[in-house]
C-alpha cells in the first residue's frame, strides 16, 4: 500500500451524527468523496430527501436517517439499520450537538436536557457503535469537539455584536469530550478500535457578521476563520489507515487560535 492509498476509505462504512450543519455537511462530504458508504443523520424526517439530493448534486451518495440522540431506541435503530445494509460499521463521527442553553441564567432544566442529549446520548452512540467495532476487531471513532473545550471564552470577541458565545453547557461538554476520547481510546484499544477528537475553530458562514469575522481572524495565526472545506482532510486522515497508529489524540483545526 502506498501512502496515498492509505487515505482511501473504499469499502468502509461511515456514520456521521448531525450531518446537516456547517461542520456535519463537510464531514459527510469528505467521507463520501474518500470512498466510504456514508450515512448521516438529522432530527427532521422532512429534511432527509432534500439532504440526499443536495449531496447527489455534488456527485456523491449519502444516505440520510432520522435520528434523535436523546432516545436510546433511536440510537440502536440507526446502528441496526446500517449493519443490516452493510454488515459492518467502520467509522463513527460524533458530531451531533443540541443547543439547549443560551446563557448562564437559563433554568436548570435546559442544562439537564443538554446533558441527556450531548453527554448521555453521545455516550450511548459511542457504546452502541463501538461495541460493534470491537466485535469486528477494527474501527475509528472521531469526536467533534471545539476550541471551546480547550480554552475559556473570550468575551471581548462579542463586544458590540449583539450576540455572545458564553454558553456554559457547550464548554462543559466539549471539555469533557477530550477526556472521554482518551477513555474510549483506552477501553477499545485492545480491540483495535481507535478514538480521536477534532477540535475546530470558528467557521464563517453567510450569517456571520463581517465585523466578527475580522475580529476573530485577528486572533488566529492564519488570519482567517474556517471555511466549508477546512475540516475535510483531518476527518479523512483520522478515519483512514493513514492514522492507524493514532489514538487518544486531539487535533485542533483552528488556524492557530489555541496556539497563541
Amino acid at each position: 500500500m502506498t501512502v496515498l492509498n492509505s487515505f482511501s476509505l473504499e469499502g468502509k462504512v461511515a456514520v456521521v451524527t448531525g450531518g446537516a450543519g456547517l461542520y456535519g455537511r463537510q464531514i459527510a462530504m469528505a467521507l463520501a468523496q474518500a470512498g466510504a458508504a456514508t450515512h448521516m443523520t438529522s432530527r427532521s424526517s422532512e429534511q432527509l430527501p432534500e439532504l440526499e439530493r443536495s449531496f447527489a448534486q455534488e456527485g456523491v451518495t449519502v444516505t440520510a436517517h432520522c435520528f434523535d440522540q436523546e432516545q436510546e431506541s433511536s440510537i440502536l435503530a440507526l446502528r441496526d439499520a446500517v449493519i443490516a445494509r452493510h454488515g459492518r460499521i467502520d467509522i463513527l463521527v460524533n458530531n451531533a450537538v443540541a443547543r439547549t442553553m443560551g446563557s448562564w441564567d437559563d433554568p436548570l432544566e435546559a442544562f439537564d436536557r443538554s446533558m441527556r442529549i450531548n453527554a448521555t446520548g453521545m455516550f450511548g452512540v459511542t457504546r452502541a457503535f463501538g461495541d460493534r467495532m470491537a466485535e469486528q476487531g477494527s474501527g475509528s471513532i472521531i469526536n467533534i469537539g471545539s476550541i471551546q473545550g480547550m480554552v475559556g471564552p473570550d468575551g471581548t470577541l462579542y463586544e458590540g455584536m449583539g450576540f455572545h458565545g458564553l454558553v456554559p453547557d457547550y464548554f462543559f461538554h466539549k471539555g469533557g469530550m477530550l477526556n472521554f476520547t482518551r477513555f474510549v481510546a483506552s477501553y477499545y484499544g485492545p480491540k483495535n478500535v481507535r478514538c480521536n477528537c477534532v477540535s475546530p475553530g470558528g467557521l464563517a458562514s453567510h450569517r456571520t457578521p463581517q465585523a466578527f469575522v475580522e475580529r476573530y481572524s485577528q486572533r488566529t495565526l492564519l488570519g482567517r476563520m474556517a471555511n466549508e472545506t477546512d475540516l475535510m482532510g483531518s476527518i479523512v486522515f483520522l478515519a483512514s489507515d493513514a492514522s492507524a497508529y493514532v489514538t487518544g489524540a486531539n487535533l485542533a483545526v483552528d488556524g492557530g487560535y489555541t496556539a497563541k
